[in-house]
């Protein structure tokens, strides 16, 4: 080719690499062919490149490749597939295989893989057996690169069985080969059989191994394993990769090891949102939401901006401490940013107004939202009912059940709650029974039976509460006995047996408030030489009062107030002034009288 031939060459290749609709690539194509550059391997596989992302309509691909001799290179062709696998219609790749092949082109080992992904984008389970059966009629079974996808492609597909068979009939494999099982096991929940592979393995792991693998030990909870497998990741030397770090952070915080997690995040150098994601809702599902507004300032200050996850954390926070005004700052914040609203953050608005009382806001939110989910139900249902409006809980409950919605334990938890505060008894016993029947099949939690033992509990019904608790399959709670002895000290000690209330004193509770009820109830009794002994017990066991407190916020800091406490490094300036305040108002009533 001389020097005009090579200029155009170029200048063809660099306009389609510019090129951005079939429109334009037709008048590119109309040089291809006048200047005989059209056969051209280079100038085809840019060509089929471009036609993979940008030209729905098959057949032009396929004519523009019939110019092409398939025995110079499978190239074009490959890069074809890859292109419409990758794309937005991954369907595309196989009718373009299956064209190719009628027409004499043979498959290799880069030809399969790339049909094969295209199969996993739209879960193609049928489809990947067909190309698993070619590859090995073809021979091309036989290759790791085809395996490795096979694994991977089964995995993501949802056919662990399947991937594990493949991965067993491997005679070599390489870290892809077991990184692609391990991943396969995590994202199908499997996460023991994933720790059991994973520690069967006899190559180094990488980076996309101990992110799976940490995964799995975060849903299970096993903190020993995963800081073993966290020395395993310094000594592999990934301790400054970022995204082994947030893996490792993420799965300290979904072991509740708040100190470990606050450790590996302090110490990541450069932090990406899923740092502080996996930082800031660890923090609140740990039950330290103060915390997590703290950082969440600190954030801010670093020049991030926080996205939809972290709001939706950020609400859950306020909605755990009451803090209806920095919910309402975050709510406008959404607005003003237009971040884009979905159900997770209606959601967290629906449950953040409803637990700071503002009901009408919620019930507001709830409608317009365009879907809903049991979750969104059951922020609205449980709201209602720590509000009081319990007759209005039971109507959205049957609203939840029209639309189609399966009620979960929660959704009966609030339901139970509902009518436990608003006095509803004959509703929460057949609810009760409800959520037992064959139609729902659930297993009430320890917490419905706290509801129940309450409501009935508040009635006087305190024989019904004793006999319900006798059916219980777990011993009953703080929480239940404290309603129990509450009710017989008001109704009388109709429940308890002697037996049984001294069979209360040797459960281990830390709670004050059992120790102070049954000291109660004995003294109504006129039982001195018991509520000496009850008085004691809580000497012995350490137990005493846990005192009040408060929290503010205040410039995006939380403070928190114990009742009788100084520890706060401004409390000699808030005595002071709470004098003032308390000298002003006895001095304005005094004046109030005379006149």
């Amino acid at each position: 080719m001389n020097k005009v031939g090579q200029s155009l060459k170029w200048l063809l290749l660099d306009l389609i690499h510019k090129c951005k609709d079939l429109r334009s690539f037709k008048q590119i194509h109309a040089h291809l062919l006048t200047s005989a550059l059209v056969a051209n391997d280079l100038v085809v596989t840019k060509a089929a490149n471009f036609l993979g992302k940008h030209v729905t309509d098959v057949h032009y691909p396929c004519n523009f490749l019939k110019q092409f001799d398939w025995s110079l290179s499978s190239f074009p062709c490959n890069m074809l597939i890859s292109g419409y696998a990758s794309g937005r219609l991954p369907w595309l790749a196989i009718l373009i295989y299956r064209w190719t092949v009628r027409t004499g082109f043979v498959p290799d080992v880069y030809t399969v893989p790339a049909v094969l992904k295209s199969c996993a984008k739209f879960s193609g389970i049928g489809e990947v057996r067909q190309f698993h059966s070619v590859a090995v009629k073809t021979g091309l079974w036989c290759d790791i690169y085809v395996q490795n996808t096979l694994v991977h492609v089964y995995s993501i597909s949802g056919d662990t069985v399947g991937a594990g068979k493949v991965f067993d009939d491997m005679l070599v494999r390489d870290v892809v080969s077991w990184t692609g099982l391990i991943s396969g096991y995590v994202k199908a929940g499997l996460f023991n059989d994933a720790i059991a592979l994973f520690l069967r393995m006899d190559v180094e792991p990488n980076v996309a191994t101990f992110v799976s693998i940490l995964g799995a030990c975060g849903k299970l909870g096993c903190l020993n394993l995963g800081k073993g497998i966290h020395g395993l990741v310094l000594k592999c030397l990934y301790g400054e990769e970022l995204v082994v770090c947030n893996a490792v952070l993420d799965m300290y915080m979904k072991c509740e090891s708040v100190t470990d997690a606050r450790q590996i995040f302090d110490e990541i150098p450069e932090k990406d949102i899923i740092s502080w994601t996996s930082m800031i809702g660890g923090l609140v599902q740990c039950q330290c939401p103060r915390e997590s507004l703290d950082l969440f300032c600190q954030m801010q200050g670093s020049g991030f901006e926080p996205d939809g996850v972290i709001l939706t954390s950020v609400l859950s926070a306020c909605a755990s401490l009451g803090l209806l005004d920095y919910g309402r700052w975050v709510h406008e914040y959404i607005d003003h940013r237009c971040i884009k609203w979905d159900v997770h953050i209606g959601t967290a608005l629906v449950d953040m107004y409803a637990k700071c009382g503002c009901i009408e806001m919620a019930q507001r939110i709830c409608s317009g939202m365009p879907s809903k989910n049991i979750r969104t139900w059951n922020a609205y249902i449980g709201g209602l009912a720590i509000n009081g409006y319990g007759r209005e809980a039971l109507k959205r409950f049957k609203d939840l059940i029209e639309s189609g919605t399966r009620p979960n334990e929660v959704t009966f938890l609030a339901v139970f709650t509902a009518c436990c505060h608003s006095g509803l008894v004959d509703e929460g016993r057949k609810y009760f029974n409800k959520m037992t029947s064959p139609h729902y099949n659930l297993s009430p939690w320890l917490e419905h039976y706290g509801c129940m033992v309450d409501l009935f509990c508040r009635a006087g019904l305190v024989g019904e509460a004793v006999e319900l608790i006798k059916t219980m399959p777990m011993p009953p709670d703080v929480q239940i006995l404290g309603a129990l002895l509450s009710a017989c000290n008001t109704y009388g000690n109709v429940g308890f047996t002697q037996e049984m209330l001294k069979s209360l004193q040797n459960f281990e509770f830390q709670d004050s408030g059992i120790y102070v009820l049954l000291s109660n109830l004995y003294a109504t009794d006129k039982k001195w030489a018991e509520v000496r002994s009850v008085r004691r017990l809580m000497k012995q066991k350490g137990i005493s009062k846990a005192p009040g407190s408060s929290l503010i916020r205040v410039d995006g800091k939380s403070h928190e107030f114990l009742v009788g406490g100084n520890n706060h490094p401004q409390s000699e300036d808030i005595y002071v002034l709470l004098n003032i305040l308390g000298n002003q108002i006895n001095l304005e009533g005094h004046i109030n009288t005379l006149s």
